[in-house]
């Protein structure tokens, strides 16, 4: 039975074969790309299921090829990364990477962390963030997303730029209205655990949201906190 496709990126034909032998041992199909140029050419193809992608690569760098990816895809993203590259680690998490593993690797860790990812992207309720991307706009109570601008618009056609943060979480709540999210659940749906966007403080972030969308940020009623659990979206929405 095979687990998935997965997607190899990275410059070294050792690690791209080495790792493509392993991930076959365990059940799983992989095709491997030396660069942007051949991972676009796999993607034109057909979709995997994951995309183990380097960050250090000639040419086109894999930072830019996981902007490539969450801007076209909703597939998840393992970025592999050098010990010193802490900076380029939390771009890509904030770009929308899922998880990330510092070379030289275990091959046994990349599993585990495929297996991981795969499982919480794959568990999630059938609406994701894709839905929103191929939409127009979005509506829900006074207001309207625009969603290629990232934008707020109100009643008055008065506009309000959200942050990637603020949109990704926003996304989240319009994806999934009128269900209980406790704050491990945002997290995850919010592009992945790991990503240090997030983890700081979800409570943060909601706040943020808040000021934006609510009339009156003392007393919620779009986005309502469900006590000891996490939080509720109350508004019908609209894709459009």
């Amino acid at each position: 039975m095979q687990n998935g496709h997965i997607y190899i990126v990275d410059d070294n034909k050792d690690i791209r074969d080495l790792t493509g032998r392993y991930l076959t041992q365990h059940g799983y199909k992989t095709s491997t790309a030396e660069d942007g140029r051949a991972l676009r050419a796999l993607v034109k193809a057909g979709l995997p299921d994951l995309v183990v992608l380097d960050i250090m690569m000639p040419g086109e760098d894999g930072l830019s090829i996981c902007r490539f990816l969450r801007e076209t895809t909703q597939v998840p993203v393992i970025l592999l990364t050098a010990m010193a590259d802490e900076t380029d680690r939390i771009i890509g998490l904030e770009m929308g990477a899922d998880d990330y593993l510092v070379k030289p690797f275990n091959p046994r860790e990349l599993l585990a962390r495929i297996k991981s990812v795969l499982r919480r992207t794959q568990s999630l309720p059938p609406r994701k963030l894709h839905d929103i991307e191929t939409s127009t706009f979005a509506k829900f109570d006074r207001w309207k997303l625009d969603v290629r601008a990232r934008e707020l618009i109100d009643e008055n056609d008065v506009s309000y730029v959200l942050s990637t943060a603020e949109y990704m979480l926003l996304s989240v709540f319009l994806l999934h209205p009128n269900v209980e999210l406790d704050r491990d659940k945002l997290l995850d749906l919010a592009r992945g655990r790991e990503a240090q966007l997030f983890d700081r403080s979800i409570d943060n972030l909601v706040s943020r949201l808040r000021r934006k969308v609510e009339l009156d940020i003392k007393k919620p009623e779009l986005i309502k906190t469900v006590w000891g659990k996490g939080y509720i979206f109350s508004s019908e929405v609209e894709l459009i």
